[in-house]
């Protein structure tokens, strides 16, 4: 009995082993995609009331963490009984970053045009907190279906480094980069936040200097993740397409080969140019899927209509 107990407890051990080295390698591989969900749900704040930041980060959180719940047994079912269906889910989402991203940009062109046409208007009037909180509510809803892609690409490529492990494992190591992950976004987000009202703190505290840094520092900051939370849906969408189509992969290598073959060797240049490719091919995916949705939603408001 007492043998049995030991060898168990080893087994478990040797289970847990596994998982912390494995979460380790899948964390190394997916942090690339945890700078752009930083960036991505950091941008979701962008506009809403100083009260109102950190429940909008934690209603934003526990949308994250209902994602997880159900990515990660979803993941484990696919990669069991339909492993083939993983690369055109991915594909899915890549292909809708890339549409939210030019999505934005679209809607943002309009509210420029619309806000020059009411620039006599007084555009400070109170707005109804009802309102306040409808807007709220889709950017939270907004956010989660953003974070949705997100995690289930962290998901997969944390799938492919356990591919060969046991279920135990396997579950093990999805659970705790989820965890890792949601903690880790969430938590800097809600920091980021809150780097203002640190500085109006530092300020009380005769320490004027560091706290008006801080204050000149946190609109600069935002305004950087929300233009970086932009490009990086066209990163992230537009490297999951490359990487799932196979004769667009080989037109961007070609490319990539033929600006390298002019420009002088130096390492990162690499880098900056394929992801500059495979953001461009985002863009593209985007602005095409975007005007069959502009296009779907004039005929259907024709039919309508008529």
């Amino acid at each position: 009995m007492a043998s049995s107990f030991f060898a168990l407890f080893d087994d478990i051990a040797t289970i847990l082993d596994d998982v912390a080295a494995m979460t380790k390698v899948a964390a190394k591989k997916t942090s690339g995609v945890l700078g752009d969900d930083l960036a991505l749900n950091a941008q979701q704040v962008v506009g809403v009331s100083a009260n109102r930041e950190l429940p909008v980060v934690w209603a934003v959180a526990k949308g994250s963490a209902v994602n997880k719940l159900i990515l990660v047994p979803a993941a484990l079912i696919i990669s069991t009984f339909l492993p083939s269906l993983i690369a055109p889910l991915l594909m899915f989402g890549g292909a809708f970053l890339c549409f939210e991203g030019c999505e934005k940009i679209f809607h943002k062109k309009n509210e420029k045009k619309k806000h020059d046409e009411d620039h006599k208007k007084n555009i400070s009037e109170a707005i109804d907190e009802n309102k306040i909180l409808e807007l709220e509510k889709e950017k939270i809803k907004g956010a989660v279906k953003t974070d949705f892609i997100l995690s289930a690409e962290i998901i997969v490529i944390s799938l492919g480094t356990v591919a060969a492990a046991n279920l135990a494992t396997k579950i093990g190591v999805l659970t705790a980069i989820s965890a890792i992950m949601t903690v880790g976004v969430y938590g800097l987000v809600a920091g980021i936040v809150k780097i203002d009202d640190f500085g109006f703190y530092l300020i009380s505290k005769n320490q004027k200097i560091l706290g008006q840094t801080l204050l000149k520092l946190a609109p600069l900051l935002m305004k950087f993740l929300s233009v970086a939370g932009l490009i990086a849906m066209f990163l992230v969408g537009g490297g999951i397409v490359v990487h799932g189509v196979h004769e667009i992969a080989d037109k961007v290598q070609s490319v990539l080969n033929l600006v390298l073959s002019i420009l002088p060797e130096v390492s990162f240049l690499k880098t900056i140019i394929n992801a500059s490719l495979e953001g461009f091919v985002g863009l593209l995916v985007g602005s095409m899927v975007l005007m069959f949705v502009e296009l779907f939603k004039k005929l259907k408001a024709g039919r309508v209509s008529s």
